[in-house]
């Protein structure tokens, strides 16, 4: 199968999940190019972006001018350097009496000259975000043979950018997906609640490679320091603060409390005030980014893990995190919080414990039962390494991917050519569109 990424930002070093669905497609023996709006550098990436060299497989969407002249001019010009590559292809997009607004915005000719660069064609459009699905609509109306459309909803896009574009927001884009993915149930539903069909999606986990991740049963032995983590992005879904402060609390009755924080964002300067606020800087450390390799190396040396993540207050909400995944199969018994969709990670009292979000006091009260009860460690860490083996295992994910593709090339593309045909603009691209803004860059 040829396979078409669709993607906001690559390679992201935070979305190592979409790079695993890569490579594992190239390695079962299938094509994946990747379309992005954004080439965030080739230099500070994940190994295996250099071992697949991703690069040759990448390829750059050009953006659309928010103003109307300049696009007008750019496209012009576009038009004039890439006429050669796919001159049927750019013409296809001009054709307004077929594709009405659509082509006389221009969108669907900056579309094509992103594919004109490639001149491939497709079986499927896998748009790796909700938000990426609009440009995937046009991908599919441009190319010949018609290719299938899949969405998957990872987060943000069914969390932060409906909150913002209202529950509509998705509507125009349904009458052309032919199929859904969700990372999570919780997601799920979201999507089937603005109005997807529930026998058109499926809930696909991202997956790990359990296998890099060695297990080893948590103890504590006499007199050693008490070493808890945390890994994400320092920014507020994360709800890093709330874990500090947390720690914080618990280190006035065990000042042997050692608490490394992986990651960077835009928080870190307020977080490492919050820890000298608290006078906490000797036992609670921000560690900065770290690659795969060395966050294993710092989690192999730690006995507990806090995933404190909180809803936004933009919306946006976190589906079962990689992280958390690789901690419970490292053996950490894990605290987290009744967010989005950890609860269909961690089993509250089993692998680890949920807590509301924000709520201080109960992260402090699960904390301490912890460190006064490590003898539950071990059994805790075998039924996170467990369920983790059992639902989110890469390569019997990645398998089931390819099931999925076979699953949609083999619906009717007869219905499917009858309903794109039977109308000519599927989008409206109106001054106050709910979805104006995931086609044109403000």
């Amino acid at each position: 199968m040829r396979v078409a990424f669709l993607v906001g930002h690559f390679p992201r070093l935070s979305e190592t999940f979409v790079l695993n669905q890569i490579t594992g497609l190239l390695d079962r023996g299938h094509e994946v190019e990747v379309y992005t709006e954004h080439i965030e550098g080739w230099t500070k990436v994940h190994p295996d972006v250099k071992k697949y060299r991703l690069w040759e497989r990448t390829f750059l969407i050009h953006s659309v001018p928010p103003n109307y002249i300049w696009r007008v001019l750019r496209g012009l010009w576009l038009t004039a350097t890439h006429f050669h590559q796919a001159p049927w292809l750019i013409l296809r997009s001009l054709n307004i009496f077929a594709y009405g607004t659509q082509a006389a915005s221009l969108w669907l000719l900056y579309s094509a000259i992103s594919l004109a660069e490639k001149q491939a064609t497709y079986d499927i459009i896998h748009c790796q975000f909700g938000t990426q699905g609009y440009r995937g609509a046009t991908f599919k109306r441009l190319l010949k043979p018609t290719p299938k459309l899949l969405v998957m909803f990872r987060g943000h896009d069914i969390s932060r950018y409906v909150k913002e574009g209202g529950d509509k927001v998705y509507q125009a884009l349904f009458k052309d997906v032919d199929y859904c993915l969700a990372n999570c149930s919780f997601f799920r539903q979201r999507v089937i609640d603005l109005g997807w069909k529930p026998d058109k999606i499926s809930v696909h986990f991202s997956g790990i490679d359990v296998s890099k991740f060695k297990f080893k049963p948590r103890s504590l032995g006499a007199g050693e320091s008490i070493k808890i983590a945390t890994v994400g992005r320092l920014e507020e879904k994360k709800g890093i603060e709330y874990a500090i402060r947390a720690v914080a609390k618990q280190i006035e009755k065990t000042p042997s409390i050692t608490y490394n924080i992986i990651g960077d964002g835009s928080l870190k300067e307020s977080l490492d005030s919050l820890i000298h606020s608290l006078g906490v800087e000797s036992n609670v450390h921000l560690l900065g980014w770290k690659n795969e390799a060395e966050i294993i190396q710092v989690l192999d040396t730690c006995h507990l893990f806090i995933a404190p993540s909180v809803t936004a207050s933009d919306g946006n909400q976190d589906a079962p995190i990689n992280v958390l995944k690789e901690a419970m199969a490292l053996g950490l018994p894990v605290i987290s919080t009744r967010h989005g969709g950890i609860p269909e990670l961690v089993e509250d009292g089993v692998s680890g414990y949920l807590v509301p979000e924000r709520d201080v006091d109960a992260l402090t009260e699960k904390l301490e039962h912890m460190l006064n009860h490590p003898e539950r460690w071990p059994e805790m860490g075998a039924a996170g390494r467990k369920f983790v083996e059992c639902h989110f295992d890469l390569q019997g994910l990645n398998d089931l991917l390819v099931s999925r593709y076979k699953q949609i090339l083999s619906q009717d593309h007869r219905n499917n050519f009858r309903r794109l045909s039977s109308r000519k603009s599927a989008v409206d691209f109106s001054e106050n569109s709910p979805i104006r803004s995931a086609y044109f860059e403000k």
